[in-house]
């Protein structure tokens, strides 16, 4: 690839993102206005200025737009992020450090509003459950991929639902003191009560 095949693509790509960006913030401030369930999809559309065809384009469903909000980039980062910790420690102080370095993807007062539409609808609850599911697969397979002995597998199968689950708490923690502290601050705490109880 040329450097302005590049370019080219670094263009589309962030042309891409910025009507991303533009359809999850105007979705969301509909349904902080109107209410989730009286918001369409063709609502959404309409004020974002987009055609239906391209809103799914983008994302599948008006679901999809909390979720966004809700994890951003971070399933996508969650790997690749992991994979550069060190392994010359623990699995749960190397998902600890990615957690830190992921949080600004989730610490945004549009998270904190997502969240709280996210969990006021039963279906959209059980969605959100099955995202951190999934991340907990993903984290999985990076620690397999870091640590690729065998013998460790289930163990660390087990470490990724424990460091999920971590951050499912600093998270709630974080969204019941409605972003009091920044989220790293939620987290460390988190961690840091895992450790104590571990010690007892």
């Amino acid at each position: 690839m040329n450097s302005q095949e590049k370019i080219a693509n670094g263009l589309r790509e962030r042309k891409r993102q910025l009507t991303l960006d533009l359809i999850t913030r105007t979705g969301l401030k509909l349904f902080s206005e109107n209410g989730y369930e009286e918001t369409t999809l063709d609502a959404i559309a309409a004020a974002a200025g987009i055609s239906r065809r391209t809103f799914f384009h983008y994302l599948k469903s008006k679901e999809d737009v909390l979720l966004a909000h809700e994890s951003g980039e971070f399933p996508h980062a969650l790997r690749p992020t992991f994979l550069e910790q060190s392994p010359d420690q623990p699995p749960l102080q190397a998902a600890r450090k990615t957690f830190l370095t992921l949080a600004p993807m989730y610490d945004t007062n549009e998270s904190l509003i997502a969240d709280q539409i996210l969990r006021s609808i039963e279906a959209l609850r059980l969605r959100k459950d099955a995202l951190f599911v999934q991340l907990e697969d993903v984290l999985a397979d990076a620690m397999c991929e870091l640590w690729p002995d065998p013998a460790r597998k289930s163990a660390l199968r087990l470490d990724a639902m424990i460091a999920m689950g971590t951050l499912r708490f600093a998270k709630e923690n974080w969204r019941q003191e409605n972003g009091a502290h920044p989220l790293t601050f939620y987290i460390d705490q988190a961690f840091e009560l895992l450790t104590n109880a571990s010690e007892r």
